[in-house]
């Protein structure tokens, strides 16, 4: 019985050992197979991280860039011109910033020269304007000579510019605030020059061309002795729906004769309606170093070969690589 009892009692303590380590076996299964899982999880995690890190990295540094856009065969164009405009004999040459401020003047005089000529160019032939200014400096033109010059003394001088009228108003005006608030010269500024009466974005962009010899803008930095057509790409907003009647006095963001060769040569990727989308479109491409010979090139040409009406495609060296050229 005692051994009955104690193998009865030996087969129940194996049962309560079996259950003790099947649970035991459980808790240890519970366990290990818990770690793998926190770990996968860990790892995944860092996995993801890293990827995502390697995947900006490689963004940041290995995704190639697009090329910019350019137009097909402007830079043989571009040289074609340059050679098309190597004797200087324009009408745009002739009238050139030499012929309008005195180059010898102290470089305060010299700068507010600068703005009145381009104060008087707007709608106005550059002989005409060549001749007012040259009018001005033999009266002496300072600002102080201004001042004390009357109205209508200023007026005979300058006619017969285009809206001779006005420009005495806006010349006295802008003279006495340059004169109270800068000193005698001109701002340094764009921001600061479109606030002087009679003086547009055009002219401020083009008067930090030349006056302060800072590019802001696509510009024609020889020759601001404009003629009916205007000197320089200033920025403008693009003006939305239907095209506006034009402000007497007013004039377009951008020399006409650059506004029709850039779309004639197709450089743009659409054609443009208006000045100021060609000022955008050839900025957007146009190597920097060629924003002040852009319009002193493309203008003479215009005035010479490719003119607006009948161009003489016959005598342009790009006839053969030019889009709209006539091919008889």
């Amino acid at each position: 019985m005692c051994a009955a009892v104690s193998a009865g009692g030996g087969r129940a303590a194996a049962r309560r050992l079996g259950r003790a380590g099947g649970e035991a076996g459980v808790s240890r299964v519970h366990s290990t197979a818990g770690i793998p899982r926190r770990s996968r999880r860990r790892k995944s995690i860092a996995i993801a991280y890293e990827s995502a890190q390697g995947d900006g990295a490689e963004q940041g540094t290995s995704e190639p860039q697009r090329p910019r856009w350019e137009p097909r065969d402007w830079r043989q164009q571009l040289e074609r011109i340059q050679e098309m405009r190597r004797n200087r004999d324009a009408p745009v040459d002739e009238m050139g910033v030499e012929k309008c401020y005195d180059s010898s003047a102290p470089p305060q005089v010299m700068r507010y020269q600068v703005l009145l000529s381009l104060m008087l160019s707007s709608q106005t032939k550059d002989q005409v304007t060549s001749a007012a200014m040259l009018r001005l400096r033999q009266h002496g033109l300072t600002v102080d000579s201004i001042l004390q010059m009357d109205d209508a003394t200023l007026g005979r001088i300058i006619y017969p510019v285009g809206f001779w009228r006005n420009k005495v108003k806006y010349i006295k005006q802008t003279t006495a605030i340059l004169k109270q608030k800068y000193g005698g010269d001109i701002p340094r500024t764009v921001e600061e020059l479109v606030q002087l009466p009679g003086v547009g974005p055009k002219m401020a962009h083009l008067a930090m061309n030349i006056a302060w010899d800072s590019v802001s803008g696509i510009g024609r930095k020889q020759h601001i002795c404009s003629a009916s057509e205007p000197p320089l790409l200033f920025h403008l907003p693009v003006p939305a729906g239907p095209r506006r009647r034009p402000v007497p006095g007013a004039v377009p963001a951008v020399d006409t004769h650059v506004h029709r060769i850039t779309n004639r040569l197709k450089w743009v990727k659409k054609e443009t309606r208006y000045p100021e989308e060609t000022r955008v479109a050839l900025e957007d491409w146009l190597p920097r170093d060629l924003w002040r010979e852009i319009n002193w090139l493309l203008v003479g040409f215009g005035q010479q070969t490719c003119l607006p009406v009948n161009p003489r495609c016959n005598e342009c060296l790009n006839q053969d690589i030019c889009p709209a050229a006539k091919r008889h």
